[in-house]
């Protein structure tokens, strides 16, 4: 049974929308890392389990080539292999949160960093800082953040991986939890794009908080809070790197 807590999802209408099964374990997991009160080490196993489950699903809308091997008792057994190279994009800070789980999936995977942040004075999402394989425009990508709120974060790092080559057939957008106004969002500009998600909220509240919510989620995974955070009052240099080699 759907959780009261969450907003209603029509996937008929968004067939590029993926919302993982809507399971009791599910709704158990999003109880405990939900809960203020949970400690920081709960949190982040509970949270590991819903991104494995994510990056599971992303994988599964991936090309697929038929591959047959040769069975412990001398059988053929005709199955698949994923087609074509995969590397993740993560958006720092939070997005980093789900990595772990993908190189548990997927060892030896490149991944990439993107750093968005709101500019003071236009409230735009701005990149200041990018960090990608050199070869990304070859590649599938999953796009790993964990928080679909606006939409614009989302926004900008999708439209610097198309400027880097990627087409955006193939990127999956791998969230934890997304708002309808978010989804929207994204939706006006890429209607084909991908979206997997682990739970939908109501809304967004004045804070720009979503609505049952989980909190800020990379500060509660990383265990650092907001009043520790250095403000930065100046970027003189906009970095945008492609390579997998270099920091």
């Amino acid at each position: 049974m759907p959780s009261a807590t969450t907003a209603p999802t029509d996937q008929t209408v968004d067939a590029n929308l993926h919302l993982l099964p809507q399971t009791r374990e599910l709704h158990a997991l999003h109880t405990i890392v939900r809960d203020r009160s949970v400690r920081r080490e709960d949190f982040v196993l509970h949270a590991g389990r819903i991104i494995r489950l994510l990056i599971e699903a992303a994988l599964g809308l991936l090309p697929y080539r038929e591959r047959a091997v040769s069975t412990p008792v001398g059988q053929t057994y005709h199955g698949l292999a994923r087609a074509g190279e995969l590397c993740g994009v993560s958006i720092a800070r939070a997005g980093e949160s789900m990595e772990p789980e993908l190189r548990a999936v997927s060892p030896g995977v490149p991944i990439g960093k993107i750093l968005i942040q709101r500019d003071k004075v236009t409230k735009l999402p701005r990149v200041y800082h990018s960090l990608l394989p050199p070869d990304i425009g070859r590649r599938r990508v999953l796009l790993l953040d964990p928080m679909l709120a606006t939409g614009g974060t989302a926004l900008a790092a999708i439209r610097l991986l198309l400027e880097h080559g990627v087409d955006e057939r193939d990127i999956v957008f791998v969230n934890f939890l997304a708002v309808p106004s978010g989804i929207a969002a994204v939706r006006a500009r890429h209607p084909e794009l991908p979206i997997v998600t682990s739970a939908i909220d109501q809304r967004l509240n004045e804070d720009a908080y979503m609505v049952p919510g989980i909190g800020d989620f990379g500060d509660r995974y990383f265990g650092t809070e907001v009043t520790a955070v250095t403000e930065v009052t100046e970027v003189t240099e906009v970095t945008d790197v492609t390579s997998a080699g270099r920091s």
